[in-house]
């Protein structure tokens, strides 16, 4: 069966030919499903499968149609991150001890998605907790990345970026902690969005067997992923606004509108590059691009200030606030051994790897301090988006990388312009937004001379979300975005 003309189309797309009886909710349900049984066996992004309730909540979204209803995602094929409650489905988060766990309810996201007439085909590969940047467990096994499948996806998110390059519906639910969202968008060569810290509720995105009660997890948010950049605000207006539990039923919050229309009125700061984790030659050069594609277009673009926090200040504050916050969870016996390591630790060694040990044992008196610490770096970022409207830089320094299992992240290795890093310090470039929780949307900007996808993200001010969401959408519509991976392009 061929690729129809519906595969690769954007879920706005997909909604104008709805509405205009130019396909039905079915048809689409039935061409998402034919890739996913022609072309998964592959890839391996969707390792839950709910083909028979999709095409029922595809039936009723065509009588839905006729009755003259109009929801954001009626009948829009679409998947969701493993990590996700969905009612009848299991919720593993790659934990093998956890897979015949089958949450009661479906988590707060799912029910607005479902109450905006999307239509879930499955669950999308996730990695063991959501720990790394590819996507593989024991329990369904490896993902492969859509443009070569000896490479990563990404991760955590890696299921649902490689689901929507392959043509698996054009949208998808995913999460981000150290650019779980973002970096597989980077890798798989679509789109995300991170929105601002505490815009979309997370309750039912908890490990199993927690329960879905409203919680702040910090620095975690969930947000949208898609093939086109307006598809983002289209998921994310869905999946947006408090929990009623904390709040109250009838509370929505109103993001205030993109600062610009037009590129010509865009004031941007563009980052390539940093000693704390360099980019190779092709993320460096796909950024010059795309800045001089924007100056072209009228923008101001600056390639430096004295506004911009510390990146290497800022960096290792991220590292302890995130390990303060994983290690958390980890086991007595786990965390004891941590002590004794960190204890170990010279007091001038400030290597990533050196605080993200220190925040693995951090004491309450020291997180307070860092606590103090990130309202700072916030103060910071509330004056440099004075005088700029968005920061665009890298995501990872590399793009995707050949498939390394090995247990110990710490001891694994890229490579950056044929010099040797710490893989985990890749860490880096996603928490630049995740700490002081800014909103940050991912784009496609083309391929490295090997021809696996790049891009960059764009770094907006908190609760501004609408101002890099459109952004996204001028340089998509000017330049470019999502070109399907060629060995699954039928």
């Amino acid at each position: 069966m061929a690729k129809s003309q519906w595969s690769f189309k954007t879920a706005v797309e997909l909604s104008a030919a709805l509405a205009a009886k130019k396909v039905s909710a079915v048809e689409l349900a039935q061409d998402a499903i034919a890739r996913i049984e022609r072309h998964d066996g592959k890839i391996n992004a969707i390792c839950v499968r709910d083909f028979d309730r999709a095409l029922e909540a595809a039936r009723a979204a065509d009588a839905a149609r006729a009755r003259g209803d109009n929801k954001p995602l009626l009948g829009i094929p679409l998947t969701v991150k493993e990590s996700y409650n969905i009612a009848g489905l299991p919720t593993t988060w790659g934990f093998p001890e956890q897979k015949d766990y089958v949450p009661p309810a479906d988590a707060l996201a799912i029910t607005r998605v479902k109450d905006a007439g999307g239509v879930i085909l499955g669950k999308t590969n996730v990695p063991v907790s959501l720990a790394d940047w590819q996507s593989y467990n024991d329990i369904y096994g490896v993902t492969n990345n859509p443009y070569d499948l000896g490479r990563t996806p990404g991760g955590s998110s890696g299921g649902s970026s490689a689901a929507l390059a392959a043509g698996y519906g054009p949208l998808s639910l995913g999460s981000d902690i150290g650019g779980s969202l973002r970096v597989p968008a980077f890798h798989c060569g679509v789109y995300a969005h991170k929105p601002s810290y505490n815009l979309v509720a997370v309750r039912g995105h908890t490990p199993p067997p927690v329960p879905p009660i409203p919680v702040d997890r910090d620095l975690s948010v969930i947000g949208p992923m898609a093939r086109g950049a307006a598809d983002l605000s289209l998921l994310l207006d869905v999946m947006a606004g408090p929990d009623p539990l904390d709040m109250g039923v009838g509370y929505k919050l109103a993001l205030p509108a993109a600062r610009h229309g037009a590129l010509k009125d865009f004031r941007v700061l563009v980052i390539d590059t940093d000693p704390v984790m360099p980019t190779d030659a092709s993320i460096r050069g796909t950024i010059e691009t795309l800045a001089a594609n924007l100056e072209k277009a009228g923008a101001k673009i600056e390639r430096s200030s004295p506004l911009l926090p510390d990146f290497a200040d800022s960096t290792r504050l991220y590292m302890r606030r995130l390990m303060a916050f994983l290690t958390a969870f980890y086991p007595p016996e786990l965390y004891a051994t941590l002590q004794t390591s960190a204890a170990a630790l010279r007091t001038d060694d400030n290597s990533l790897t050196a605080e993200r040990m220190r925040g693995m044992v951090q004491s309450h008196r020291d997180w307070v301090q860092d606590d103090g610490a990130r309202a700072r770096l916030r103060a910071q970022w509330r004056k440099l988006f004075e005088s700029f409207d968005a920061v665009i830089c890298p995501i990872m320094p590399i793009p995707a990388y050949p498939h390394d299992h090995s247990p110990l992240q710490e001891m694994r290795r890229i490579k950056v312009d044929g010099k040797e890093y710490v893989y985990t310090d890749q860490l880096s470039w996603p928490g630049i937004a995740t700490l002081p929780g800014l909103p940050s949307t991912a784009i496609p900007t083309g391929f490295a001379p090997d021809g696996l996808p790049i891009g960059v993200q764009i770094l907006g001010p908190w609760l501004e979300d609408r101002t890099p969401l459109r952004l996204a959408e001028l340089i998509e519509r000017e330049f470019g975005g999502f070109v399907p991976p060629k060995m699954f392009d039928d």
